[in-house]
């Protein structure tokens, strides 16, 4: 019921995010004639990702019970947060190509693990995984993917088993880091090309410098009581 629970964060994230595909706009034509990012559209676009992935977490990944709170702020207290690095100065040619031509091997990719493809129109990119098949969600049309399986498995784990398997926690989180890597990356946030990488599990080694510092793990990652 999760996701159901989760459909007032679906219709303000919608609303949320046709504005911010109109900001963007407005951001990257001052990065073309200035080079800089305007401060005010990067705090929005880091806090409609930040509640993006919270909800994805809580309602498409399962990965926790706690719902999601509804503000764009970081919330040390919820188990999924997102932080992004404000640069100073961006490229100007880059901003005409990086969004589409750039990041086309990344869509390729990600389209293979998670069933989206990107689609043209007033919609964002949550980068939730969805157990089923056909609904559009933000940026990208989430269908049935590799992601979109392992995540029905663990559906069906919690509900026989109370347990979510530790191994597809990792992979899960893995794709989805790497996929907000290249949202924030076409959304002009970053000049930095993301890596083809899945960092599984944990914390994200390559996180801002500002981001909470929370203990590592190590060893096999064990399961995960829900």
């Amino acid at each position: 019921m999760k996701w159901i629970l989760a459909i007032p964060h679906f219709i303000i994230l919608w609303i949320l995010w046709f504005v911010l595909l109109v900001l963007t706009v407005v951001a990257g034509i001052a990065v073309l004639f200035t080079g800089r990012y305007p401060p005010p559209i990067f705090g929005f676009a880091e806090g409609v990702l930040r509640w993006s992935w919270r909800v994805a977490f809580y309602a498409l990944v399962l990965g926790c019970d706690k719902y999601p709170p509804f503000k764009f702020e970081s919330d040390p207290t919820y188990p999924a947060d997102l932080s992004i690095d404000c640069p100073q100065r961006l490229s100007r040619g880059l901003v005409l190509v990086k969004w589409w031509l750039l990041a086309i091997p990344h869509y390729l990719v990600l389209a293979v693990f998670s069933g989206r493809t990107l689609t043209v129109g007033s919609h964002g990119d949550a980068w939730g995984s969805w157990p089923g098949g056909g609904a559009e969600y933000g940026f990208w049309r989430v269908g049935p993917g590799l992601i979109g399986l392992l995540v029905l498995f663990a559906a069906i784990s919690l509900l026989f088993r109370r347990v979510y398997p530790g191994g597809i926690f990792d992979f899960v989180m893995g794709m989805e880091r790497w996929g907000y890597r290249v949202s924030a990356y076409v959304l002009l946030l970053r000049d930095e090309y993301p890596p083809f990488r899945l960092d599984q599990g944990g914390e994200d080694p390559g996180g801002p410098a500002g981001a909470p510092d929370r203990p590592a793990r190590t060893g096999e990652p064990p399961a995960r009581p829900a």
